[in-house]
Order: C-alpha cells, then sequence, then structure tokens
C-alpha cells in the first residue's frame, strides 16, 4: 500500500505533469493533425480516469507521414508506457489500425520497429553512422501503425515508484484503456477496424489483450458507450499453449521440420526422445490438469534440463538454427538498436521522459516478474483463442520455420487440436503452396478458407522474426489477411 506522502507525491507529480502539457477537455473529439510537435497534448478519458495519454508529432523514421510518440500514463502517472505511432503510406483516413508488440516478457517493440516491420531500419551496412534506412515493406504500408512498450520497465516504459506489472491479464488493462483513449479523442479513428497483431510472447499476450477488448466492449454496449472495432489478432511465432512445445522443439533438432537434415547428434536426440514422455506428463500433472507453483518449477525445470540445454550447446542462433548465435540475443541489430535510441539526440527527437532509463531491448528484471508468477504456465491461453474464434475474431497464426524457441511445428500442434465451434471445418481444410506475386518459388504453405475466421501460414527459410528475414512475404501475407484474401 502506498502511504499518504507517497499518495501525496505522486499526485503532485501527475499534476506537474499535466501543467506542462496542453490540456484536452475529457472526450474532446480532435484530429490527430492538430497535435503538436514542440510540447505532449494530453489527452483523458471519463471511462478511464487514472489514465492519460500524451502525445507529440516527430520527425523520427518515416519522413513520408505523419509520426507520433508519446505515453500512456497510469495509475495518476506512477507508471508510464512508452509508444510510437506510424500513419499509413497509403491511405491513413480509411486503413485499418495496427497495434504490435514484441515478446519476452520484457522485449521492447522499438526491436520489431528497427529490425522487422517498422517504416525505417536500423542500418546494418553502416552500423557507424548510428541511423536508420528507409524499410520499403514496413506494414504501414497498408495500415496505421503502433508500437506498444510494454509492461511498465520495458524500453522507454518506467514507473515512478517501482510499480510493476507482473501479470498479462493485468498489461491487458492498460492496452485496452491507451488504445480506448486515442480512438476516442481523435475522431478520424472512431470506429476504425482494429488489429493486435505480435510476436513471441505476444502469443500469450494477444489473446488475453483482444480478450480483454472484447469483453469490455460488451460493457460498453450495454451502457450506451462507444465500442472498439476489433477485427483481428496476428500472432507470429508465438508461445500460446505450453503443452506443445517441447515435443515441437524435439521435431525442429531431430527431425527434418526446420533443415533437410537433423542438426541435432544422435546420442541427444535419443536422450531426448527418452525424456519427452515424462516431460509431457509431469507439464500436465503439475501445470495443467492443476496448477500447482512447486510441481510446475520442478516440471519446467526438468523439461528444459533434458530437452533444451543440447540445443543451447550447439551454438546455433535459437531464433534461426540455420545460422550461429551472434551478438545480442543473437542478432548484431540489438546491440546497434539500443546504442542508436540511447543517443541524447534521439532521445530528444522521440520525446522520451528524463526518468526514464537508458535503453535496453530487453528487461530482464520483467522477465523475472512475470517468470515468478509463472505467467507463461500458469493460463492456458489456447482457451482465449477459442473464445476470440467463437465471438466472430479472426486470427491468424504464422511462423518461420527456422524457428526453435517458438516453432511452427508447436504451433501448428495446439492449433489443429484447439476445441472451438469451427474445429471440424479448420480440420477438413487442405494445406496449400503460397507464394508473392511476381516471385519464383513457393513463400510457405498456408491453411485458410474462403471466409474463415482461423489460417495459419508458414514462411519458409523464416526464423523466429519472419518480417525480418522474409519482408516482401510478410507484407504479401498481411496484406491478402487485412483485406480478407486467401493467400
Amino acid at each position: 500500500m502506498l502511504s499518504a506522502l507517497l499518495r501525496a507525491s505522486l499526485a503532485a507529480a501527475w499534476l506537474g505533469m499535466a501543467a506542462a502539457a496542453t490540456q484536452v477537455p475529457l472526450v474532446s473529439p480532435m484530429h490527430l493533425s492538430s497535435v503538436g510537435s514542440s510540447e505532449f497534448t494530453t489527452l483523458s478519458h471519463s471511462s478511464f480516469p487514472n489514465h492519460r495519454v500524451r502525445v507529440k508529432q516527430t520527425s523520427f523514421c518515416d519522413a513520408t507521414v505523419n509520426a507520433y510518440t508519446g505515453y500512456l500514463d497510469v495509475d495518476q502517472g506512477a507508471k508510464h508506457l512508452f509508444f510510437y505511432f506510424f500513419e499509413s503510406r497509403r491511405d491513413p483516413a480509411k486503413d485499418d489500425v495496427l497495434m504490435w508488440i514484441n515478446g519476452g516478457p520484457g522485449c521492447s517493440s522499438s526491436m520489431g520497429l528497427l529490425m522487422e516491420l517498422g517504416p525505417c531500419s536500423i542500418d546494418m551496412k553502416n552500423a557507424s553512422s548510428n541511423g536508420t534506412t528507409w524499410n520499403p515493406y514496413s506494414w504501414n504500408s497498408e495500415a496505421n501503425i503502433f508500437f506498444l512498450d510494454q509492461p511498465v520497465g520495458v524500453g522507454f516504459s518506467y514507473a515512478d515508484y517501482g510499480e510493476k506489472i507482473e501479470t498479462t491479464e493485468d498489461a491487458a488493462k492498460n492496452a485496452h484503456a491507451f488504445i480506448s483513449i486515442f480512438f476516442e479523442t481523435f475522431s478520424q479513428f472512431k470506429g476504425r477496424a482494429l488489429h493486435l497483431s505480435g510476436e513471441s510472447y505476444a502469443g500469450r499476450y494477444l489473446p488475453v489483450f483482444a480478450s480483454e477488448i472484447y469483453d469490455q466492449n460488451q460493457l460498453a454496449k450495454a451502457a450506451g458507450r462507444p465500442t472498439l472495432n476489433l477485427q483481428s489478432v496476428i500472432i507470429g511465432n508465438g508461445i500460446t499453449d505450453i503443452s506443445t512445445l517441447y515435443p515441437g522443439r524435439y521435431e525442429i533438432e531431430c527431425g527434418t521440420a526446420a533443415l533437410d537434415v537433423p542438426y541435432q547428434s544422435i546420442s541427444n536426440c535419443v536422450r531426448m526422445k527418452s525424456a519427452l514422455p515424462r516431460c509431457q506428463q509431469r507439464m500436465k500433472e503439475g501445470c495443467i490438469d492443476q496448477f500447482d507453483a512447486t510441481n510446475c518449477r520442478a516440471a519446467v525445470a526438468f523439461c528444459d534440463s533434458e530437452l533444451s540445454t543440447g540445443m543451447w550447446a550447439t551454438g546455433r542462433n535459437v531464433y534461426d538454427v540455420s545460422k550461429p548465435c551472434i551478438g545480442d540475443l543473437c542478432y548484431e541489430e540489438n546491440g546497434v538498436i539500443t546504442k542508436y535510441l540511447s543517443s541524447p539526440a534521439i532521445r530528444q527527437l522521440l520525446g522520451v521522459d528524463s526518468g526514464a532509463a537508458n535503453f535496453s531491448s530487453c528487461s530482464d528484471e520483467v522477465g523475472r516478474l512475470f517468470n515468478a508468477r509463472l505467467d507463461k504456465w500458469a493460463v492456458p491461453t489456447q482457451f482465449y483463442v477459442a473464445g476470440l474464434l467463437d465471438r466472430g475474431i479472426r486470427v491468424l497464426i504464422y511462423a518461420g520455420t527456422y524457428d526453435w524457441q517458438c516453432n511452427w511445428v508447436a504451433n501448428r500442434m495446439w492449433v489443429d487440436k484447439l476445441e472451438w465451434t469451427g474445429q471440424e471445418a479448420y480440420a477438413a481444410l487442405e494445406w496449400a503452396d503460397w507464394g508473392v506475386d511476381g516471385a519464383e518459388g513457393k513463400a510457405g504453405e498456408v491453411k485458410q478458407g474462403e471466409g474463415s475466421l482461423l489460417a495459419f501460414v508458414t514462411i519458409r527459410g523464416a526464423g523466429h522474426m519472419v518480417p525480418h528475414d522474409k519482408p516482401e512475404e510478410a507484407l504479401a501475407m498481411l496484406s491478402a489477411w487485412l483485406n480478407g484474401r486467401v493467400l
């Protein structure tokens, strides 16, 4: 509990922050273009009295569109979530709105922006220049797009008094508030189609975030308030159903699901094959049939010891088994991005608060907090996906075939056995090759029917970060999904 003195200090800081920014009355519609670049405009909403959004225009990254950065301030300004917003290059007045988040838990969406699908990419050819290059395959080619750093402690997001978010369900409330305030205040986006997208731990985040939005929409309808036009969830190489994680990893290492020839040693594969049934049984008993923190931790420790240590010993990139692990989190780009975003000039350009720590690609502390609560293991996130599908929300699962960490085999396994009203219809669909118009060869395989709510797409030759490895294919996939086409 906060002391009276701390509460008073917090409130004073909140009022001081509000006084330093341009104020907007509660639920006062305006156009985003009216936001200036010299200072933050503060947005409020009567339905979210503990939340404020501060936003300013910026010249960062893409000079061809209007770009904005800012913060969602939570709990009277105690927590601050940083975001980027880029208007669509095609038709910002009509195109859908997409939110992107990276995983971890604890990794910044700045990595997705500058390594994968953002309007600009970190310049690796001239890394010493500490700059960016134009990305012709950015996802804002066809959508207005947010990049949100969440929860607090991630990227430029921070807390004033050490407050923390430790579960996905708590994080979902802030995501819903942020999107609601933004959509309600800026009249041009009211009623616009919304898609939640992300990768890795977003396989846990997004189904919960989307469910929070859907459930809150029902309450808003009953009260006669506006709702968010949630249309779909897009998950890339995600972790969603833990029951298939280790069998999938075994197939990547010891089968031909990734490379033409198994790359793990025969002796390790024999060990893994022998341990897999025991791993699955312990996980089922301790983490799934009944959740017991002690037994679940023991099960996870056993599975990792018997089924993951061999992979780490290979020196391969766990996000792309076709390559060696080089650099922070196996990618040299991470270090260059960290240096770039830590520049005082870039921090000033983005409007980063002085209270935010130096940028880091992933927060170990946030990861520890979520792991301490067994966030990944405690909740069957696939049930959220089933609930969304049963209520008409479309779901796209895509995966690069070279990933080990959250691999395509594990994802295919849980999607195939997902219990929902369309399960039989999805099972009856045939896998088909797909490709990019004008390009030779196939991009991957797809399981999708005309008008179907659920689709699964593989991208051959891509790892964990599909837009990084196959940018043209990733954009073609997104375009088809947003426009309701079958690949």
